[in-house]
């Protein structure tokens, strides 16, 4: 027995169109859109009347994606929360970037919130970590050739 890859990582939105217009700007591509509903996904998540709609989203080198995901129904009653880069549980999703400064520089001017100004980890990385829509905190992480 073996584990041989983390497949995606599925996020849930309330905005499924602009979480899908932020992470296409970002540079990820659509691999696929799709809904969802009835008895079987019930089973799969927990959970009863269920009715998603999908998008998912992967890398440019194909070797990730993210699957965006609106619940329709059940809603989520507690709504959009923001949380802290040290909230436990999941808490972020790192990008691995060429042009972190050019990144940065877009995601400011379009209004995103960033966490700190680029920081340098020793001579390997330079790092930055930046709030998407609905709360979802991102680092990005340029390899310091």
């Amino acid at each position: 027995m073996k584990i041989h890859r983390i497949d995606h990582v599925s996020v849930n939105v309330n905005d499924l169109s602009a979480a899908k217009a932020f992470f296409l700007d970002l540079g990820l591509e659509v691999q696929g859109e799709w809904e969802m509903e009835g008895e079987w996904l019930g089973q799969v998540v927990g959970l009863t009347n269920v009715k998603t709609a999908c998008v998912g989203l992967r890398t440019p080198d194909g070797q990730a994606w993210i699957e965006l995901v609106k619940f329709y129904t059940p809603s989520d009653e507690q709504d959009i929360q923001k949380p802290f880069a040290n909230t436990l549980g999941i808490r972020h999703i790192a990008f691995a970037v060429e042009d972190i400064e050019a990144i940065v520089a877009k995601l400011k001017k379009k209004g995103t919130e960033i966490f700190s100004e680029i920081q340098q980890y020793e001579e390997s990385y330079k790092l930055c970590y930046v709030r998407g829509p609905e709360g979802i905190i991102l680092e990005l992480a340029e390899k310091i050739k």
